[in-house]
């Protein structure tokens, strides 16, 4: 098998031939192949280079907290624009304000799970509560999971007997119905506890293929964050609870105006930026 090195510049080489698209079809599985020896020179992961699949929970704070989930939502989705990424929803549980309880959508494009999966873990916000009549100050928190979108079929391989299929109609804001179908699916993986909801899509087995598919990558996510914590010598608990005072990053609007991310103490005062999806300097 040739050297990636060396391959590469022989497709170099035929790129630059004036009848290189003279056939489309070869010409673009050439190029794929040229992509992919390059990422592996680049030391990207098998899933980085692919979707991203994110799902935002409201933690304490109430209200704030839903509103927090919607205003990380919206940053996402302006990172994403800014990148020539695209969106896809697939579950919201919306409250009556416009905030989310809890969210899920695709962020569609190249190393998109790559970029974004430093983003996993609590997120702060402190700020003056629209939602208080004594504009009190309050702290509230969101829990960002990231991981990499999977096919159908892919290559984590799951039990039938391990799954429990729940089929109910699909919710818009409020939680009112508006489907009489019940095309909304939610599938548990009965050994982990693990589940995933999809209910955006027309049918229910779209929206089971759909929720599958974030199983298997929520269970890749932790088959490898065990791999890492053996190689590290430490033992993650599969019950462990979510501590919500080990935020990774703070978005501090009052008193002063701050985001900070924890790990690598990189910070800025440009808050409204980093909400306009401003991200380039935490990724």
């Amino acid at each position: 098998m040739d050297d990636p090195k060396t391959r590469l510049a022989e497709i170099e080489t035929a790129m630059q031939a004036g009848d290189f698209w003279r056939d489309k079809a070869k010409a673009q599985e050439i190029v794929a192949e040229y992509q992919r020896l390059k990422d592996e020179l680049l030391g990207l992961g098998q899933y980085d280079v692919g979707n991203a699949i994110i799902t935002i929970f409201s933690g304490a704070g109430g209200d704030d907290a839903e509103d927090f989930s919607r205003m990380l939502f919206d940053m996402y989705r302006k990172f994403a624009e800014r990148r020539g990424f695209g969106i896809h929803l697939i579950h919201q549980n919306e409250n009556n304000h416009g905030g989310y309880r809890n969210l899920t959508f695709v962020v569609e494009g190249r190393q998109a799970y790559g970029i974004l999966k430093s983003e996993s873990g609590v997120h702060r916000l402190v700020r003056v509560s629209p939602f208080s009549a004594k504009k009190l100050r309050h702290t509230s928190f969101s829990l960002v999971e990231v991981i990499p979108e999977f096919k159908p079929g892919g290559e984590v391989k799951i039990a039938p007997e391990d799954l429990k299929v729940e089929f109910a109609r699909s919710s818009g804001p409020g939680g009112q119905n508006v489907n009489k179908r019940e095309t909304a699916v939610r599938i548990v993986h009965l050994p982990t506890g693990l589940a995933a909801h999809a209910e955006t899509e027309r049918s229910q087995e779209r929206n089971r293929d759909r929720a599958l598919a974030i199983l298997r990558g929520k269970l890749y996510k932790r088959a490898e964050e065990e791999r890492q914590a053996k190689v590290a010598g430490m033992y993650i608990s599969k019950t462990a609870d979510i501590e919500w005072g080990s935020q990774i990053r703070s978005y501090v609007l009052h008193p002063y105006k701050l985001v900070k991310d924890h790990r690598t103490n990189v910070e800025t005062g440009d808050v409204d930026g980093v909400l306009n999806g401003d991200l380039d300097i935490f990724l």
